[in-house]
């Protein structure tokens, strides 16, 4: 698994509209700057996410995107497997995509795919169990975490 650049800027983009202050929603253009994301690359990650229905949209002029659900029940592991896929390393240790492995002579015995399905398990344990709202809690936390006290 290889966390792509549209997988980071959707998560990027839906962390911009939770905290947003856009009192009707957000037009890609001010999300696309706030967020540093491509506006092109953007209109395509905002229309894969409603199509999953994690965003909703008003088209048209004056149009603008909104979360579809509270941020506290949108889980990193679905905005990222939206984008990019299975979470497991190489097919064979795959729950969602497995694939036999055509360099293994006996899978079942195979102690590499055991190693794999490990990696895959740690990898949705923090992604399933993240969602955007921890994500905004963890900035708030760093943001307000008092520097060191030195001693004169």
């Amino acid at each position: 698994m290889k966390l792509t650049t549209k997988s980071e800027y959707a998560i990027r983009a839906l962390l911009d509209l939770a905290r947003a202050t856009c009192s009707r929603g957000c037009r890609i253009s001010e999300i696309s700057a706030r967020s540093r994301i491509p506006k092109k690359y953007l209109e395509h990650i905002l229309l894969r996410l409603k199509g999953a229905g994690i965003v909703r949209s008003k088209v048209g002029l004056g149009g603008y995107y909104v979360l579809a659900r509270p941020a506290s029940d949108i889980r990193l592991g679905e905005v990222v497997r939206l984008m990019d896929g299975p979470l497991a390393p190489v097919a064979c240790a795959s729950v969602t995509a497995y694939r036999p492995c055509d360099k293994c002579p006996d899978e079942r015995s195979c102690g590499l795919r055991t190693v794999w399905r490990e990696v895959r398990n740690a990898i949705a344990a923090i992604l399933d169990s993240t969602t955007i709202a921890d994500v905004i809690q963890r900035s708030h936390q760093l943001q307000y975490r008092p520097g060191p006290v030195y001693q004169i």
